[in-house]
């Protein structure tokens, strides 16, 4: 980098002395700003991403103490395999991707809760509707009788 460096004679002194010209010191603050941020991203490596680990290994455990798997088996399966890619993506340095996969087991595992929940309800439902039923059979029965 070269720069242009100008004379200048401060008035009452006769010492000559160099000085940058403003717009040099300028582009190499930018030059040393850069510089400096680029060494601090390659300096520290990028984390595990150890919340989103957790969180999707809470997830899976909430989902199988659920008996999520009765109803909602290919979800929690995916969580699962997911879960399980993001801890080899961890080992191979692939935080990003670990991050991201972390991220949609936890996703996985909920929805599978959820859709447990739903077919739960449906059952409930069902067997209420068939004890409704029965109970309207058992008055109209029973009001025939007399």
């Amino acid at each position: 980098m070269t720069q242009k460096m100008r004379l200048s004679m401060v008035k009452g002194d006769h010492n000559l002395s160099l000085r940058p010209t403003t717009s040099t010191t300028g582009k190499f603050m930018g030059v040393a700003v850069a510089g400096l941020l680029l060494l601090g991203g390659c300096a520290s490596a990028p984390q595990p991403p150890t919340s989103d680990l957790q969180a999707a290994e809470q997830a899976i455990a909430n989902a199988e103490r659920a008996r999520v798997a009765d109803y909602a088996s290919v979800e929690l399966s995916e969580a699962r395999d997911k879960l399980t890619a993001a801890r080899s993506a961890v080992q191979n340095e692939q935080m990003g991707l670990a991050q991201r996969l972390a991220q949609e087991a936890r996703v996985d595992a909920e929805l599978a809760s959820a859709r447990a929940e739903v077919a739960k309800a449906r059952v409930i439902n069902e067997q209420m509707l068939k004890g409704t039923e029965t109970l309207k059979q058992e008055m109209q029965r029973s009001t025939g009788d007399r």
